[in-house]
């Protein structure tokens, strides 16, 4: 630079390079303003049109298509020696020949036991604990969670609408409905608000299994 002020026979370079340094400086410090300023705008654009297209063409929700289907449910049993002792409201559920664990299931009583006030099921190769017997029944199969008291959302004419359901039975990840649904019924599997305006954002498939009979 001392070079460029010598050729150019520039008077008080001194004087110069300062205001250059000051011009340098300012031009950063406006530059990262404009950055600064342009990102808050960027973000208070994306909130406000995020908020204005759930408001305009509602809640974007996840759902699943209801078809009447024969599928698995799982229930637990605790075995003890190829014993286990289940309830009353429970002892319908298991039939002989039903896999247990990595055994099956021999036989249930049909008679309470007077000890235990239990019925007893018999089993075969099925090691000691908690293990869970697969059962087959025909109906609508949808996740547990998005069943509240016995109700489900479903889709109609663009809003979520609370239906009351018959539950029939239910393990830990699965609900099997008998009453209240119907083919092509489209059941929200997010939370909503009876009466909301949602749009279906993305449909899960039906994964119950179509099976053979296993001891039913």
């Amino acid at each position: 630079m001392e070079r460029f002020f010598r050729f150019f026979k520039i008077p008080n370079p001194e004087k110069i390079k300062k205001w250059i340094y000051i011009f340098c400086v300012c031009a950063l410090a406006f530059w990262l303003l404009f950055r600064i300023v342009s990102l808050i705008l960027q973000h208070n654009q994306s909130v406000f049109n995020i908020s204005r297209d759930v408001a305009d063409n509602g809640t974007p929700v996840v759902a699943m298509t209801a078809q009447n289907t024969s599928g698995v449910l799982r229930e637990p049993i605790t075995v003890d020696n190829n014993r286990a002792y289940v309830s009353g409201n429970r002892v319908g559920l298991f039939r002989p020949g039903q896999r247990a664990g990595g055994g099956k299931i021999t036989s249930v009583s049909q008679n309470i036991n007077l000890d235990t006030g239990m019925y007893v099921i018999k089993t075969s190769g099925v090691e000691n604990g908690l293990q869970y017997v697969e059962y087959t029944r025909n109906g609508y199969f949808v996740p547990i969670y998005a069943v509240v008291d016995e109700n489900v959302f479903v889709y109609e004419n663009g809003r979520a609408a609370l239906r009351h359901v018959i539950v029939a039975h239910s393990d830990a990840d699965t609900a099997l409905i008998t009453q209240g649904l119907h083919d092509g019924d489209i059941v929200i599997l997010s939370h909503v608000a009876d009466g909301e305006t949602v749009r279906i954002e993305s449909k899960i498939e039906n994964k119950t299994e179509n099976t053979t009979d296993k001891g039913e």
